[in-house]
């Protein structure tokens, strides 16, 4: 009953992003409050990842060392760059511009393995190529950042790179050995860090609503459109690198959700934290639109599979 319920909740993540974006948006001072507490959040939503994490997920990085390299290389070369390219294209303010970037350097996100399993795709190689960019990203997604967006914005690499340690790895690592240490306990509760991790990564975004009211406004269509572009254009490229490839037509759709879809939830942390209110937006929006699209590439995929069968 209870794996029931929690599945329930999380598959439906995009209505709830939806739900209380909009309440944040119109009540404001619900959400103000949380304000000081946006890392922890964060930290808690990696413990809650670190805690479903199995010994068999590194092992299909193991026994498959090149299908991850490629996913992992296209994720953090597609995007970053496709990022810095649509900046300048839209010709987006610095602030903007640097949190776009920020949400295409950004490692992958753990909701695109929820929806890898709603499509028919290739499950176990969702989660590895998550699970590596993750173990990545203190070190890629600084790096990314100041080579991209160092001449807009002054990027401090070392305090964004002990950052993502205290938020990102650590967390992993302790979920990782609690799940481990306490195998038993916490398989009878695991339904439920999922849904923890989802919570948290809607309280992050109904928060960035919430700070950032007056400076809706000033979300231009180019903003709007510039964060369509990165996520649709990340989904084809990452469909046709697996057609390079000659991967299985499940692996096609895992890169095309993998790749179309950032951890932009950490990008909205680091945003806030390092660049400022204004630069925390287009990654906030990159969440609803990447849920939206890949929510709805996963229906149709998850129709046409049950036509076939």
């Amino acid at each position: 009953m209870l794996k029931k319920i929690c599945k329930t909740y999380t598959s439906l993540f995009c209505f709830w992003i939806i739900f209380f974006g909009v309440i944040a948006y119109f009540y404001p001072s619900f959400f103000l409050p949380l304000k000081n507490y946006m890392e922890l959040f964060f930290a808690v939503t990696m413990f809650g990842i670190g805690a479903v994490l199995k010994r068999s997920d590194f092992d299909n990085v193991i026994k498959h060392p090149g299908s991850v390299a490629i996913g992992t290389i296209a994720q953090f070369t597609i995007m970053p760059f496709l990022s810095f390219f649509i900046a300048k294209l839209f010709r987006l303010p610095p602030e903007f511009a640097v949190g776009l970037i920020l949400a295409g350097c950004a490692p992958g996100a753990m909701s695109s393995n929820v929806l890898c399993y709603v499509a028919k795709a290739d499950v176990a190689y969702s989660v590895s190529l998550t699970t590596v960019s993750t173990l990545l990203c203190p070190i890629l997604t600084p790096s990314l950042t100041f080579i991209l967006a160092h001449s807009m914005m002054e990027i401090d690499f070392l305090k964004m790179f002990i950052n993502l340690i205290c938020v990102v790895i650590l967390p992993v690592f302790f979920g990782y050995f609690m799940r481990h240490r306490f195998n038993e306990q916490v398989q009878k509760i695991e339904p439920i860090f999922p849904v923890i991790s989802t919570t948290f990564i809607i309280f992050i975004c109904s928060l960035v609503i919430a700070i950032n009211k007056q400076y809706l406004s000033m979300v231009t269509m180019s903003v709007l459109l510039a964060v369509i572009v990165l996520n649709l254009a990340g989904m084809f490229f990452g469909f046709n690198i697996g057609r390079m490839f000659n991967f299985s037509k499940k692996m096609k759709r895992t890169l095309t959700i993998e790749i179309g879809m950032q951890n932009a939830g950490l990008g909205t942390v680091l945003a806030l934290k390092y660049f400022g209110e204004k630069s925390a937006i287009p990654a906030a929006i990159f969440v609803f639109v990447c849920i939206i699209t890949a929510s709805f590439l996963a229906g149709i995929w998850q129709v046409r599979e049950t036509e076939i069968n």
